[in-house]
């Protein structure tokens, strides 16, 4: 747990893996800035969370794909709760179709915003991190961008862009004392999983070996790992948390 608490970044974090990544990241002794397009109920549920243990939590509105609405919510966060340690890209949506069917704007809204939203947050919070010589940026990928999936295209290209990227820049700032790392997730009980049909779901969770699906929780614990002082030499990698699939 950090001596005082600094500030934890999470994109997308009010619902899933967001949301859990908040509440643990508040448990482990960081304050929060959930930043998410929309605020409501799912908002408040997650600053609630990250309220009940113990930290301070704020909600700040923003679109990752859109630079100048990152670069808003960022610097409001920084002037609540002082320069961001620890950024968390996870927000993330899909758009699927086979390829021959998916239209231009299905490909591009997925790479606005889950590649292009880590690049502007990530360049954004950099400044931040090099001065105080000290951070960490964790990318959420998807087992996806490792192995692929039919009607997917637009959605494993860019968490293999993820993957990328996060070797590149690991290299760029490492001199820093920034380490920069990936998380891919397998199928994790959200809404997303939630909407697969019940026979496509079983023969799914027959694939892996733990023999069920993941929880958020799951994404969460590996996430704070990566953000605690114990990771401190682990830069540049992918960490698989699929179950063993």
């Amino acid at each position: 747990m950090p001596e005082q608490r600094k500030l934890a970044i999470v994109t997308g974090g009010s619902a899933g893996i967001g949301e859990a990544t908040a509440a643990r990241l508040a448990r482990d002794g960081y304050n929060i800035a959930v930043l998410a397009r929309s605020g409501g109920e799912a908002a408040a549920a997650s600053l609630a969370a990250c309220r009940s243990n113990g930290a301070e939590a704020e909600y700040f509105r923003c679109d990752v794909s859109q630079y100048t609405e990152c670069e808003a919510a960022l610097k409001a966060a920084v002037e609540r709760f002082g320069p961001v340690y620890a950024l968390i890209n996870n927000a993330g949506i899909t758009r699927d179709a086979l390829l021959m069917r998916m239209s231009e704007e299905q490909f591009d809204q997925v790479v606005a915003v889950n590649l292009k939203g880590v690049y502007n947050m990530s360049k954004l919070a950099l400044p931040y991190m090099i001065k105080a010589r000290e951070g960490r940026i964790i990318s959420i990928s998807s087992i996806i961008g490792l192995r692929g999936n039919a009607g997917q295209t637009n959605y494993a290209a860019t968490k293999a862009g993820i993957i990328g990227f996060t070797k590149s820049l690991a290299r760029e700032v490492g001199s820093r004392g920034i380490t920069v790392n990936a998380v891919a997730p397998g199928y994790i009980r959200t809404s997303m999983t939630e909407a697969i049909p019940e026979a496509a779901r079983e023969k799914l969770v027959s694939s892996i070996a733990l023999v069920r699906l993941g929880k958020p929780e799951d994404v969460a614990g590996c996430v704070s790992f990566l953000a605690g002082p114990d990771s401190a030499y682990i830069t540049g990698q992918v960490i698989s948390v699929d179950g063993g699939m």
